[in-house]
């Protein structure tokens, strides 16, 4: 073997392995060796230097080289590619093409992903008008680029043309239909393929059965998943070594809510980060917390490092559920690994988290300390201070925001008017409805007319309201319906609020909630015949409202409770120390029980005995009973449903016998409760 073809196969090598240094040295080699002219070598060296990611030094040896082919331009085109300067790549394309060099198949297929990456559709159109004429559109490598582009730029039909027009196809042409299919939201079609793919005889690889896998899951296809899962085993394929396909099932029987069948699989495959965050958002979303934090706690002590989008989802989990402690913890977990909080999305994720947990201090000194904060930032704070009842300091921060130079986008609106909702700021609201009515960048959603419903109605300007519903350019849809509905029953407009519900009930006969809407609106007017009629007929439709839960999080342990709850093993003592200090706040702060929030069909004890199980007193009963009357100086309790009258009411007078805070989350807002008073000003 020949000094060139030796110093060919060691660069090479240093390709595939990415050693630079070494390959460096070779390069220095060859110049000492007189091979600093050589096409082939020179050729070896851009390659070399662009899979070891250093494109400058691969650039240098092309603007050298006194003569090049078309491996050199596509080598370098390539290396572009790969180090992520797709422009760079097209640039070079069109250089080359006033050069005297033509293209061949590995030139215009790499030009076609650059178009595909940049989703510029004329660019790839005409990269696709070379291919036609230069006689390359039938070669398989280009054709399956060129499918991969059009789908890229969300031209499915141009994709399939040329998928149909293909005189060969091999395992890619298929993969990239039924991938393409999968990606722009058609699993039926894309399943259509892998049936028809089997069908012909060709043989599926890794890649097809991931993609099948994905499309049965857009398709809710959990019946066809299963089967392709049968077809892996019965065929002896290695799904479970193959981490694209094992983590593709996973997926998908997390998406079809088959916890037992996923956690089946994810205990027998070579487990990737992807396939712990999948499995443990699939816990959380089921509300099995403690599988969820267990399997996370596996996670951290494995060797696998977190990328963002894991770190993301998996703090927005401790945000969703108000999980504070674990929250914390992430935080320290983002602040010791080197791309942590230096990824902006998640630094955003650990402020929400903060808001949600109402932890309004510890988000404040975080966003101060950012380096950079883009318009989500701001918006995770001025959603968080609305929530929170703090609408001056929403906007305050939604004028600075402004200032600093960033626009507000439209769900930057949304939060604004939302704070001035939560805060009664009317004026302010109207002036910034107005505002984003003029703009010239955003359009005004449904969203943003709701939220100034919401405003104008908790005003009690409730023909205001209506007016604004029935003048919008845009078709009203439920939800604006629901919160004009909102805002009548907290006024006990019981007139206006039956033609909103004969509207809702019009659009959105089968949801339970527009049904318990009216009837409790009726219920508070002491219209009890037209309330039970309503119950009536949503219990004949079989419809169900969602039942009421709060958590409460005690020594890093989730404890969950439901309306009329005796679960929990310390359910009798939990009651005994209700009974308690029920009687302190009666006694002490002249409490009542507002038994209007109970059945009326019942006797008044069994009034008060229902109310007294409601959710959000349970978790306040045990962290009573598991710390005392005197051990917490604020106790922060979350609900999934608004927190009824009566809650309110006793949480308040309990915050003034106690002298503890009270913090409750519920589904609008927060609620501080502190020395007899809310936050809310009784305005929710």
């Amino acid at each position: 073997m020949n000094e060139g073809r030796l110093l060919s196969k060691i660069l090479n090598k240093c390709s595939k392995r990415h050693l630079l240094d070494q390959g460096k040295q070779a390069h220095g080699v060859a110049e000492k060796l007189g091979f600093g002219r050589d096409l082939v070598l020179n050729n070896d060296l851009i390659n070399m230097y662009a899979k070891c990611g250093t494109a400058d030094l691969a650039c240098l040896v092309f603007g050298r080289m006194p003569q090049r082919n078309v491996v050199s331009w596509t080598a370098l085109m390539c290396g572009h590619l790969q180090n992520g300067d797709v422009k760079a790549s097209l640039v070079l394309f069109s250089k080359m093409g006033r050069s005297d060099i033509r293209p061949n198949e590995f030139t215009l297929s790499t030009s076609l992903k650059a178009s595909g990456i940049l989703g510029i559709a004329q660019n790839g159109m005409q990269i696709h008008c070379v291919c036609a004429k230069s006689n390359f559109d039938w070669v398989p490598v280009v054709g399956n680029s060129m499918m991969d582009m059009y789908f890229k730029c969300g031209m499915v039909r141009e994709a399939a043309q040329v998928f149909n027009t293909l005189p060969v196809r091999n395992v890619i042409s298929w993969n990239v239909m039924i991938a393409g299919y999968c990606n722009n939201g058609n699993g039926e079609e894309a399943l259509n393929l892998f049936r028809e793919m089997r069908a012909v005889g060709e043989v599926p690889d890794g890649y097809t059965y991931s993609s099948s896998l994905k499309a049965c899951n857009c398709a809710g296809a959990v019946g066809e998943g299963m089967q392709t899962h049968a077809v892996l085993i019965r065929h002896g394929f290695p799904y479970l070594a193959e981490s694209a396909v094992a983590g593709a099932l996973v997926d998908l029987y997390v998406k079809c809510r088959r916890m037992i069948e996923a956690r089946r699989v994810f205990d027998r495959i070579e487990k990737s980060v992807m396939s712990w965050s999948t499995l443990i958002l699939g816990y959380a979303h089921e509300d099995n917390l403690t599988e969820a934090m267990e399997l996370f706690r596996e996670l951290r002590e494995s060797r696998h490092r977190m990328d963002r989008f894991v770190l993301s989802s998996l703090i927005g989990v401790f945000a969703d559920f108000a999980l504070a402690e674990q929250g914390k913890q992430m935080h320290a977990y983002t602040i010791k690994v080197p791309y942590g909080l230096l990824e902006m999305s998640v630094a955003n994720s650990v402020l929400d988290m903060y808001m949600k947990c109402g932890l309004t201090n510890e988000a404040d000194a975080l966003f101060k300390e950012m380096l950079a904060r883009n318009v989500v930032s701001w918006t995770v704070m001025i959603t968080g201070y609305g929530k929170h009842g703090i609408g001056n300091k929403a906007i305050e921060l939604f004028n600075q925001m402004q200032l600093n130079g960033i626009e507000p986008d439209s769900v930057t609106y949304l939060a604004v008017l939302s704070a001035c909702s939560h805060s009664g700021l009317i004026e302010e609201g109207k002036r910034y409805f107005s505002s984003l009515c003029s703009s010239q960048q955003i359009q005004p959603q449904v969203e943003h007319y709701a939220c100034m419903v919401d405003l104008l109605g908790r005003g009690g300007l409730l023909k205001d309201a209506k007016d604004l519903i029935e003048k919008m350019p845009l078709k009203p849809n439920v939800g604006i319906w629901q919160t004009l509905l909102s805002v009548c029953r907290m006024h006990v407009d019981v007139e206006m609020g039956k033609q909103v519900g004969e509207i809702l009930l019009r659009l959105d006969g089968n949801n339970p909630a527009n049904y318990v809407m009216m009837s409790n609106m009726y219920a508070d007017g002491g219209y009890w015949k037209e309330s039970e009629k309503l119950r009536e007929t949503a219990k004949r439709k079989g419809l169900k409202k969602e039942a009421g839960r709060s958590w409460v999080e005690i020594d890093k342990e989730i404890h969950i409770f439901y309306n009329g709850d005796g679960m929990h093993p310390l359910i009798g003592e939990i009651h005994k120390v209700l009974k308690e200090v029920e009687k302190r706040v009666k006694d002490e702060m002249g409490y009542v029980h507002s038994v209007n929030f109970a059945l009326h069909d019942v006797e008044e004890e069994s009034k008060v005995e229902s109310l007294r199980v409601h959710s959000e007193k349970l978790a306040i009963g045990l962290v009573l009973v598991r710390r005392g009357l005197k051990g917490e100086s604020v106790i922060r309790i979350f609900k999934n449903l608004r927190v009824c009258g009566d809650c309110h009411a006793f949480i308040k007078g309990l915050s003034k016998v106690l002298k503890i805070v009270f913090v409750v989350r519920d589904t609008n807002r927060f609620h501080r409760f502190e020395n007899g008073f809310c936050s809310c000003g009784d305005y929710w």
